[in-house]
């Protein structure tokens, strides 16, 4: 028996993998025993054994079942890993029912974020409000968006339970659970659509109340830098002066009182108001400007108190001289004319003396604190140094003008008569202009002033007539014939009109 050579090695194949592969028949037993691996019998240079056929057919189809391996794998793989490899890919109703379902999700949810946003938005607005304005109406529109965020509230728990309460991602879901997801997810949709349109009716109420507010706040930034500059400003205008000598310290109390106001300032309107705070930042405003312009002023302020110092204290002195003089012209009234002439300024020298005694004690003191720079101390006692020389200048006047006066009409008293009663005339011709007869009301005391006059004049006959009497009483006439005039003058204009 001839021994049959043995197969090369090739690699067993599972017969899943080669579906067209027939088993290999089986090799007989040879009893010629097969030589050691390493000890292989060395073939006659001149005998060729080909190889069995059989053995080429088999290498072929284990290269083709080695090909295939790829093209299995990208076919298994995929169906693996999608679903836990069992969802149905091509379901049918089932599947066109969770298309919908998931549809209406997808509407659901940007329902649910356009309201969110929305409400987000509206809730700014309420602020901004409240920031500002603590009105009636401010105060509902808080309480309006408090109702709708509850009505918000409500239609968002129904929409996140109608997105808990179905899993669209299931394999097996079923066509009508699927269906009733839909319903539910869309009558959550227009739950939400539907409050979203009362939230923007809501919000396009709020129109004037915002606008308000969002004008204030323009105002806030712009007012508070205002305030801020205005006190650099004063601050700087106090150093100034300060560098020119003056010491201006109830300027600077008053720019160290602003401090706090500023620190509120800077704090914010969040800690104290909208309104708090531009009604603060206008009062620092005015503050700062008042103490900048006043420190401004300061120097010609000074330069002011040492000119009028110098002048009321000549002015005083020239009252003190003319005063001296006064004496001398009560003796010439007392010699001349009646007591009734003179006996009112009996006490004008004497006072005369004190008031400018006085005046001069008041000068002093404001030039004291002229020198202490205490500018308001300085001002008023120039003011009171002031009144008393003018109260002085009028009772000196008042004797010089009384001796002139009793002079001209002692000499002539007729030129008064006519002055008074040319005054008389010109009242009775206005009153009978465009009438056939006066008006009782005009008429009677214009008769009563002539009547008056006549006893004036009677007084001045006589050894010692009274000349300061008939003066008083025909200013007196002249007084209230000019009343009558602006009477009938008031009377035609408001019929005219």
């Amino acid at each position: 028996m001839t021994a049959t050579p043995a197969e090369p090695y090739t690699p067993i194949v599972p017969r899943a993998q080669q579906p067209h592969s027939r088993a290999p028949r089986p090799e007989p037993e040879s009893r010629t025993p097969r030589p050691e691996p390493h000890s292989r019998a060395p073939r006659p240079a001149d005998s060729r054994t080909p190889r069995p056929r059989r053995v080429r057919r088999s290498a072929g189809r284990d290269a083709v079942a080695l090909l295939a391996l790829p093209l299995l794998a990208a076919l298994v793989l995929p169906a693996a890993f999608a679903g836990g490899g069992t969802r149905r890919w091509f379901g049918g109703r089932a599947e066109s029912q969770r298309a919908e379902a998931q549809a209406a999700k997808d509407a659901a949810a940007a329902a649910f974020y356009e309201l969110d946003t929305a409400q987000r938005d509206l809730r700014i607005s309420i602020e901004t409000i409240t920031a500002v304005d603590d009105s009636p109406a401010a105060r509902q529109a808080v309480s309006g968006f408090e109702a709708l965020g509850r009505r918000i509230d409500e239609v968002s728990h129904q929409y996140i339970n109608a997105v808990d309460a179905h899993d669209l991602d299931r394999d097996d879901l079923e066509a009508s659970v699927a269906a009733r997801a839909r319903t539910e997810l869309t009558a959550a949709k227009d739950e939400l659509g539907r409050v979203k349109q009362e939230l923007d009716r809501f919000a396009q109420g709020l129109g004037p109340l915002l606008g308000t507010a969002e004008t204030q706040l323009a105002r806030l930034v712009p007012a508070v830098e205002r305030a801020r500059q205005g006190l650099l400003a004063a601050s700087n205008a106090l150093d100034a002066v300060r560098g020119s000598g003056l010491r201006a310290d109830d300027l600077a109390a008053r720019l160290a009182a602003l401090a706090p106001e500023l620190t509120k300032l800077n704090q914010g309107a969040g800690q104290h108001g909208v309104r708090e705070t531009l009604e603060r930042a206008d009062r620092v405003v005015r503050e700062a400007e008042a103490v900048r312009a006043e420190a401004e002023r300061l120097p010609e302020k000074a330069a002011e108190i040492d000119h009028r110092l110098v002048s009321l204290r000549t002015r005083a002195e020239a009252l003190g001289t003319r005063a001296g003089q006064v004496p001398q012209i009560l003796s010439e009234l007392r010699r001349r004319f009646v007591a009734a002439c003179w006996q009112d300024l009996q006490q004008v020298p004497d006072q005369a003396t004190r008031d400018v005694e006085q005046a001069q004690l008041k000068l002093r003191e404001a030039r004291a604190a002229r020198d202490a720079q205490r500018w308001p101390d300085a001002t008023s006692l120039l003011s009171t140094a002031r009144a008393l020389l003018n109260h002085t200048d009028e009772a000196v006047s008042a004797a010089g003008d009384r001796l002139r006066r009793l002079n001209a009409v002692q000499k002539d008293s007729q030129q008064e008569i006519d002055r008074t009663r040319f005054a008389i005339r010109d009242a009775q011709r206005l009153a009978m202009a465009g009438r056939s007869t006066p008006d009782p009301r005009h008429a009677r005391p214009l008769d009563d002033s002539v009547a008056r006059l006549d006893r004036a004049i009677a007084t001045l006959e006589g050894r010692h007539p009274d000349y300061w009497h008939f003066l008083t009483e025909t200013e007196a006439v002249r007084q209230a014939v000019a009343g009558v005039v602006d009477h009938i003058r008031k009377e035609r204009g408001a019929g005219a009109t």
